[in-house]
Order: C-alpha cells, then structure tokens, then sequence
C-alpha cells in the first residue's frame, strides 16, 4: 500500500523517477544514474525508447498527452541498465509493477499488456511520424547532478 500512496502523490517526471531507480534498485539490485529524458512526438505505437550507449531516454510526448487527456492523470529505464531484449524488459516491468502496485492497478496491467489494454481510445489514434522538435525536461535525475548548470 505505501507505493499505491507515493505513486498517487508524484507531481513530476523526476520525483517518477527516483521512485522508479529505488524500487528498481530494491527488487532488481540494479542502478543507472545521470540519465536524461527528452519528449518526443512520434509513432503512436512506440511509446518509448533509450537510445543505447547514451543518457538519453526518449519517450512519446503524443502517446502521453493522449494518456493523460483519457485516463486524467516505464520501461526504458530497465534498458539503460543494459537489458536490450524487449521481452525481458516487459517482463522485469511487470513483475516491479505487480510486487509494488499489485496485480489489479493500471500500471500493472498495462505492464502486463500495454496502454491500450485500459484505455481502448488508444487504438484509434494514428501518429505515424516522428516530429524533428523535441523537450529536454529540466531537472531529470537531478539527485546525480553534482555540477552547476
């Protein structure tokens, strides 16, 4: 229940962040620091992606709008860990998100399967492209920033 109540109180993409590291950190033993995270427009089913051998993680500013537009409110850090296999990373999300959240909350479900398995309204969207504009969101993964910016 703990996590149930601190994944309600997130505000931003940083302190998702940090809870994420931790949690991973607990049930994984594994720790990636000084990544970066950019919003991209891009194809409606990609939701997300680290771009190996970077700090980048690029996720979809399109897909997220539209999630938060419908539902009123992770994975790619698992890959920068070094995880490539797709399969693995669906699997290590899932079992996180159901030893913390539970198997009945959305995450764990959409972990499970994906976004469009709780939201439907996802399927009718149609974003083919990927957009040349993208965000760099300030203040990512700032507890591993020890220089001045």
């Amino acid at each position: 229940m703990e996590f149930r109540e601190r994944v309600a109180k997130l505000k931003d993409f940083n302190e998702t962040f940090e809870l994420v590291k931790s949690v991973v950190l607990q049930k994984f033993r594994m720790h990636r620091a000084g990544l970066s995270l950019i919003l991209q427009m891009m194809p409606s089913n990609l939701g997300a992606y680290h771009i190996l051998g970077s700090n980048a993680i690029v996720m979809n500013s399109y897909l997220l709008a539209a999630v938060r537009k419908i539902a009123g409110s992770t994975e790619e850090y698992l890959h920068s860990l070094g995880i490539v296999d797709e399969n693995t990373v669906r699997q290590m999300t899932f079992e996180l998100c159901n030893w913390m959240l539970g198997d009945e909350h959305a995450a764990t479900k959409m972990a499970k399967q994906d976004p469009s398995t709780i939201y439907p309204e996802l399927r009718s969207l149609m974003q083919s492209q990927f957009s040349k504009d993208f965000q760099v969101v300030r203040n990512f993964d700032r507890k591993n920033q020890t220089y001045i910016q």
